[in-house]
This record gives structure tokens, C-alpha cells and sequence, in this order.
């Protein structure tokens, strides 16, 4: 049994912080009534979290790398624990969001960590049964989200979803301080690179921003198009700065490869599966009509066939086509939730729920264990910080981009969830005939996680 406590600490860990990235879906009309805000804030609450994970992934990896993974993961233990009794006895919508930005620095340095720690600690068949557990139930927090906002929500109010986090946060420290060693140091860290954090922030700030304000403002807005340009040119100096850079936050040589660069850009494009579940929650209790747990129930079949498959997955099926056929299923699963009208219901999403959690389930942990072994021992941090950076961005960038068009039909939010579930189908399929293409042509980093 003591030979899988390690695991246990980084799965609780990595469930937490997993969930929190939509278990305030179902609890966002309550906090609006609660805090008195609108649908832009409550954008916020959702997106600030997501954006600052994106932001600190990768300056979290080096970190990591530099300092040491365990010490990375408890210290982001200590500081989710703090923010999120922030979140939960904010007295405003504006406190709310900033400690929702302070979770999210805890959430990167966990997130960054919990590959490396895994491979420390186990090797050949057990690290494939390790991978296969850390992806179940990663999918699980995110897929389970909903449900269990929604359960707290009504059970105890909204704060509860928050208030939930630091007990089992210090439970998760104890088990890390007592099953897992303190690991070992890159013996050769990379320098810090402030100048290459502070743009990579500017850019995806602003593009997130700029998203954002579009759902509202329409994209010939000033403050949209100004948004916009800040952002292309934080990334274009972005860029210039890393290439020029002996050791680099982040290696762009790296996508000279057509396999790691198909990866990273299926990364992106499994997000948007779960960036629909905070509109798909707006649409049960705003249309449907459902309460909070109920909502979060209706969400529930995509959490388990996530978790089961996951279970399953990750030794059995071969990567490219795990990474491949996951995609694949996403996107027909999101297609088959594209049909709502006024009289549509909770069970009209149920079977697209099914398919898209099949295929959550079948990605994660192809992808995690793919990135986790390709690295070397040296560059876990820095490896695992660059994939979960493109995870986060593409669900903070997901939320904002969807909402645009949620919100392009503000009186039918059934017409809203389809175009969202459209343009997430869109992705998925074509990031599915990328990874099939690319992957088929230059498979070696993914021959490295069978």
C-alpha cells in the first residue's frame, strides 16, 4: 500500500487543482446573485484563474527545475490552500477574482510538478499504471467539476466550493512531506528569464482580454483591435527574445519538430470540450431550468466514461491512436450536442457527453505520458511546464473565444450552446486529422511513453 501513496498525494493534488478550473460553473449564477455582478465578471472568476495557470506554467517548470519538485509542489500546495480560503470569504466580485489569480500561481506549480514527481518515483509498467490512475482522475476532476459545484452550491452555498479546498490541500501536503522524497536538483538549471515571463503574460493577457471584451464590445472595438495588437506584439517579441536566448524559458526549436508541434497544438484543441461545460451550465439552469445539483448531474456522464476510459487507456492503447481517436470522439461528441432548441432538455446532451468524455479520456493520459518521457530527467519541469501551459491556454482562451458566440444570441441560449458546440466539433475534428498526419509521419516522441 506504501508503494502507491506518492501516488495518491500527486493524484489529490492534481484533482484539486483540476477541478477548480470548472467547478465554478454550475456556481456562477449564485455568485452573481451573491456578488452583484454580471456575465462579463463572471467571466473573470472563471478566466483569471486559467490565465494566470497558462501565464506561471512555464516560468513554474524552470522553477521546479531549479529548486526542486517537491519543494515546488508543496509550496504551491501552501499557497492553493491560502487563496482559496481568499476565494471564499471574498467580500466582492473584484477580491474574488484577485484570489482567484492568487490560486491559480499555486495551481501552476502544482500542475508542473505532478509528471516529474511521478516519474521520480516509478518506473516501466508501474509508471504506465501511475499515468494511467494520474489521467483518470485529472479527467475526472474536470469532468466532475460541475457536479460537485453544484452539490456544495446548493448544500452550503457558493463559498463552500472554495472553503472545500484547504483540508483536503493540507491533507495533500502531509502525504507529499511523508511519501515523497525531496528528489534531486538540475544539475544545470536554466537561468530565470523575467523579460520572456513578463511578455508571454502581456500577450495572453491581452489575447484573453480582447476575447473577452468581443462577446461584448464587437471586434471593431478600440480596446478590442488595441488588445488584439498588444498581444501580437508581445508575441512577436516574445519569440525574437527566446531565439536569441542560450537556454531559453522556452525551447521554440523544439517545434521544428512536426511531432512535438502536432502535440502541443492537439493540447490547445482537447481544452475545448471543457471550456463548453460553463456554457453548458448557463443554459441548464438559465433555460432548462434545473438547480445547481441537478445541472451538475446532467454533466456527470461525460465525468465517469472520462474516468473509466482514462482507467483503462493508458496502457492498453497505443498513443498516436489514443491521441488521435481521442480527439476524434471529442469533436463528434461535441457535434452531437449541436441540435438544441427551446424544447430541448437535459437528455439532449447526454450520449454527446458520453462520446466526448470517451475521448478525454482515451487523450490524457497518451499525452502526459508521451511529454513525461520524451524530456530529460534534467527538463521534466520545464517539459511538463510547456504542455500544460497549451492545456490551460487553450481552455482560457476556449472560455473566452466560445463566449463571443454564446453571447452573439443573448435571448436563445440554446442557439448560443450550439454554435458553441460547433465551433468546439470544428477543433476537435481537425486536430484530429492533424495528429493522425503528423504524428503518422514523425512518431518518435511518442514512441517514447508505450
Amino acid at each position: 500500500m506504501r508503494r502507491w501513496t506518492p501516488l495518491a498525494a500527486v493524484c489529490l493534488g492534481s484533482f484539486m487543482f483540476i477541478l477548480d478550473t470548472t467547478i465554478v460553473a454550475v456556481a456562477l449564477p449564485s455568485v452573481a446573485r451573491g456578488l452583484h455582478t454580471s456575465l462579463s465578471g463572471l467571466q473573470w472568476v472563471a478566466n483569471v484563474y486559467t490565465l494566470v495557470l497558462a501565464v506561471l506554467m512555464l516560468p513554474a517548470g524552470s522553477l521546479a527545475d531549479r529548486y526542486g519538485h517537491r519543494a515546488a509542489y508543496t509550496t504551491g500546495l501552501v499557497i492553493f490552500a491560502a487563496a482559496s480560503a481568499g476565494c471564499a470569504l471574498a467580500p466582492d466580485a473584484a477580491t474574488l477574482v484577485a484570489a482567484r489569480a492568487v490560486q491559480g500561481i499555486g495551481g501552476a506549480a502544482m500542475a508542473v510538478t505532478a509528471f516529474s514527481l511521478l516519474g521520480a518515483v516509478y518506473q516501466g509498467p508501474a509508471l504506465g499504471t501511475a499515468m494511467g490512475v494520474w489521467g483518470a482522475v485529472s479527467g475526472l476532476g474536470g469532468a466532475a467539476g460541475p457536479m460537485l459545484g453544484g452539490a456544495l452550491t446548493a448544500a452550503l452555498g457558493w463559498r463552500a466550493i472554495f472553503l472545500v479546498n484547504v483540508p483536503v490541500t493540507l491533507l495533500t501536503l502531509v502525504l507529499t512531506v511523508k511519501a515523497i522524497g525531496p528528489g534531486e536538483r538540475a544539475a544545470r538549471p536554466a537561468a530565470l528569464d523575467p523579460a520572456g515571463m513578463a511578455l508571454f503574460a502581456v500577450c495572453t493577457g491581452a489575447l484573453t482580454m480582447a476575447l473577452t471584451w468581443a462577446g461584448t464590445d464587437g471586434w471593431g472595438s478600440p480596446r478590442v483591435l488595441a488588445g488584439l495588437g498588444a498581444a501580437l506584439a508581445a508575441l512577436a517579441a516574445f519569440v525574437a527574445l527566446e531565439l536569441r536566448r542560450r537556454h531559453p524559458m522556452l525551447d521554440l526549436r523544439l517545434f521544428r519538430d512536426a511531432a512535438f508541434s502536432a502535440v502541443m497544438i492537439c493540447v490547445l484543441a482537447s481544452s475545448a470540450a471543457f471550456a463548453c461545460l460553463i456554457y453548458t451550465s448557463i443554459w441548464l439552469q438559465s433555460a432548462v431550468g434545473l438547480g445547481p445539483v441537478r445541472a451538475g448531474l446532467a454533466l456527470m456522464p461525460m465525468a465517469l466514461t472520462t474516468f473509466a476510459v482514462s482507467t483503462v487507456s493508458g496502457r492498453r492503447v497505443p498513443p498516436r491512436t489514443a491521441v488521435t481517436g481521442g480527439l476524434l470522439l471529442s469533436g463528434i461528441g461535441c457535434a452531437l450536442q449541436a441540435h438544441l432548441d427551446g424544447g430541448s432538455g437535459a437528455s439532449s446532451i447526454t450520449l454527446g457527453l458520453i462520446v466526448t468524455g470517451a475521448g478525454v479520456g482515451l487523450m490524457i493520459p497518451a499525452m502526459g505520458a508521451a511529454v513525461m518521457t520524451a524530456a530529460p530527467p534534467e527538463r521534466r519541469g520545464t517539459a511538463a511546464g510547456a504542455m500544460t501551459t497549451f492545456r490551460q491556454l487553450g481552455q482560457t482562451l476556449g472560455v473566452a473565444a466560445l463566449g463571443v458566440l454564446f453571447q452573439n444570441a443573448p435571448h436563445d441560449t440554446a442557439k448560443g450552446l450550439d454554435h458553441v458546440y460547433l465551433a468546439a466539433a470544428v477543433t476537435g475534428l481537425a486536430a484530429a486529422a492533424l495528429a493522425f498526419t503528423a504524428l503518422g509521419r514523425s512518431r518518435a516522441l511518442l514512441e517514447g511513453a508505450q
